[in-house]
């Protein structure tokens, strides 16, 4: 897969490793990193040999936020990009985070340094979120006297409560990775969360890949709706998995003999 000066991109044995490269601004986003992840998001949904993502920053930092000295010196380019907050739909800007939730495979991020802003949302967009214990994160929009449109509250409210996440937007205060991982914002702490997030990665990568889809995609449908809908959600996905060849070849791999190796992943939103 490509890569361009602001990501760097590599796929290989179908993991995928996606690095913020703006080192020197603690990767803060500029409207070229933007496109660049938007991208990157939409071209690996469209890969069914997939069987992982880990998501990391180049540098000291994992994503500082926006770089709104970069992105206003451009106003000809800035201000279509802000237009789209009159459009009624899903935009750009929120599937920077929201669009690796249509992945068919687990994404991890990877958190050292910043994670602010913008950063954050884009973090919360993961399905899981590896931190260092001093990393600093925050949802830090009120301070510029913004809200977070970047797909945050659509994601919070997954992990918190609505207080929790009220009192860290109204006070755009900063909490280190223990203090966020106590708040439900982190999942694991460890010294070098890239590692760690490999690590996770090629766990989840041992299962069928037609199951680890599914799974993802049925908590995503079924977390915030009625008992029905939920209800309604597994019996949706089973019947995607039940009796299918991954499944299959996932019960012969009980085996401890059997090494079948599972096919192409079949499951997509």
């Amino acid at each position: 897969m490509s890569s361009s000066e602001t990501v760097r991109v590599r796929v290989e044995a179908g993991r995928a490793e996606v690095r913020l490269n703006r080192p020197e601004k603690h990767n803060g986003m500029n409207l070229a990193m933007l496109a660049a992840v938007t991208d990157c998001a939409a071209r690996l949904r469209r890969d069914r040999g997939l069987r992982s993502v880990v998501i990391a920053g180049n540098g000291p930092s994992f994503c500082a936020g926006l770089d709104f000295a970069s992105v206003m010196a451009r106003p000809l380019i800035a201000v279509p990009a802000l237009a789209r907050l009159w459009l009624p739909r899903i935009n750009r800007l929120q599937r920077w985070s929201l669009g690796w939730r249509d992945i068919g495979a687990p994404v991890i991020a990877a958190i050292r340094g910043h994670c602010l802003g913008a950063g954050l949302q884009l973090a919360l967009g993961a399905d899981v979120r590896v931190a260092r214990a001093d990393a600093r994160l925050s949802i830090m929009e009120t301070r510029w006297g913004l809200v977070p449109d970047m797909g945050g509250a659509v994601l919070l409210r997954e992990l918190v409560g609505i207080d929790t996440a009220k009192e860290l937007t109204l006070s755009a205060r900063i909490v280190d990775g223990r203090e966020a991982q106590r708040l439900g914002l982190v999942t694991h702490l460890a010294d070098e969360p890239e590692a760690r997030a490999h690590e996770l990665a090629e766990r989840m990568s041992r299962h069928s890949p037609d199951a680890v889809a599914a799974g993802k995609f049925l908590l995503q449908d079924a977390w915030q709706a009625g008992t029905a809908r939920a209800a309604a959600a597994e019996r949706w996905w089973q019947r995607r998995l039940i009796g299918r060849i991954n499944q299959r070849i996932s019960m012969r791999r009980k085996d401890a003999s059997d090494g079948s190796p599972f096919r192409r992943r079949r499951i997509r939103r």
